[in-house]
């Protein structure tokens, strides 16, 4: 496959309904067409030999994955599971752990919402407290976050639970800086990397995350479903599987309890996993740094304008420090539903407005197949509905 220098010849590579502008990559990510053929391979390669796909075919091209993303992201396969997404790996490690009447896991009040919920669930039934720290917006420096994060920091913090990027305001948090100061005060560091993979460049081996989870399905643009779960070879054996099933108590047990716990989860298609190795050939390819580059200079000349037309001053320094594909405009509106509703009804723009806490944002993520003209129409609409409706106050 050639590599493309029109950026906007990549609409052609992606399966997306060409009767709406497409702005939300953020979400749940776009599949490249090479990449689907890819996965419905595998599909059709279960299907065809369902019993020796799943006792040695499969398995072997499993490995051969989690080699091939080991490699990207810099880690030993051995310390790599794979789960469906973020959510069902977060639940593994809170669910399982020690936490006792009175402790502390300490996040931020940017987290995604759903994990929100999951520690929420599982500090209330031990007596433990979620700690959503307030990160002061805009964010000024990499040193306010820090400093903002740790005010929240007691005697009593067990753990620490951090966004890489937040889904909601899409900014770059600094991890590594956090998790290091983080192990200082002997904590365990839990880090959310949903949006990270194919999107910034991540080496696990530089951050001292004792338990990191990426998605592959959103900016390393596999099929859905296709997650992963990091943990350090030292806390591995601390996390119990949510799903009993033949990797427990193994009766022919694998290299590590950690593996044989929560990569055999009983009879599932994971097909998208195999797509791995698919997934980084079309980034190579065709040089995906580099067109990620393009989308994030588009995505900065675009969103001061953004917050220009609501009188909205941006969330952070528009720098690739603090963001990347993905930027949050703050609206002055209470809410989401109305705008939302407009935009893909009557403009075909799908693209995300929700409220976090009592403001209300709305996300712009600029992908390969984001033209600047998909931009323009966005601005373009957003200033009629201003100017002709009530929607936008």
């Amino acid at each position: 496959m050639p590599y493309f220098a029109d950026m906007a010849n990549f609409k052609d590579f992606f399966l997306l309904n060409p009767e709406y502008r497409h702005l939300n990559h953020g979400s749940f990510g776009a599949c490249p067409k090479p990449i689907f053929e890819d996965y419905q391979r595998w599909q059709l390669a279960l299907e065809r030999d369902p019993v020796d796909f799943f006792v040695n075919k499969g398995n072997e091209q499993l490995q051969k994955s989690k080699a091939a993303l080991a490699k990207y992201i810099n880690c030993d396969p051995d310390n790599l599971v794979y789960t469906t997404n973020p959510t069902y790996a977060i639940n593994i490690i809170a669910k399982s752990l020690d936490l006792k009447e009175g402790d502390e896991i300490l996040a931020t009040d940017q987290e995604y919402g759903a994990l929100d919920k999951s520690w929420n669930y599982y500090c209330e039934k031990a007596g433990a407290k979620y700690v959503q720290q307030t990160i002061q917006l805009p964010v000024t420096s990499k040193e306010q976050m820090i400093e903002d994060f740790f005010a929240g920091y007691s005697e009593n913090t067990k753990a620490i639970f951090i966004s890489q990027i937040t889904s909601m305001t899409a900014l770059i948090f600094p991890v590594k800086e956090i998790c290091e100061r983080a192990k200082s005060l002997g904590l365990l560091t839990i880090v959310d990397g949903a949006h990270v993979p194919g999107h910034i460049p991540l080496d696990l081996s530089e951050l001292q995350a004792d338990i990191y989870t990426g998605a592959c399905h959103k900016w390393m643009m596999t099929p859905k479903g296709s997650s992963f779960l990091y943990a350090k070879p030292e806390v591995q054996n601390d996390f119990d599987p949510l799903l009993i099933s033949w990797g427990y108590d193994a009766e022919f047990p694998g290299k590590s309890k950690f593996l044989d716990y929560h990569q055999l989860q009983g009879t599932r298609d994971y097909s998208a996993f195999l797509t791995i190795p698919a997934s980084i050939e079309f980034m190579e390819q065709h040089n995906w740094w580099e067109v990620s580059a393009r989308s994030k200079a588009m995505l900065r000349k675009n969103y001061p304008v953004l917050c220009e037309l609501f009188d909205a001053e941006p969330l952070c320094p528009i720098s690739d420090e603090f963001l990347g594909q993905i930027a949050s405009v703050p609206l002055p509106i209470h809410d989401p539903t109305p705008l939302k509703k407009e935009l893909f009804e009557k403009y075909k723009i799908e693209i995300p407005v929700f409220k976090l806490r009592d403001q209300v944002y709305l996300r712009l993520s600029t992908q390969a197949y984001v033209s600047q003209e998909d931009v323009d129409a966005l601005i373009a609409a957003l200033k009629e509905i201003k100017a002709e409706t009530d929607i936008l106050g």
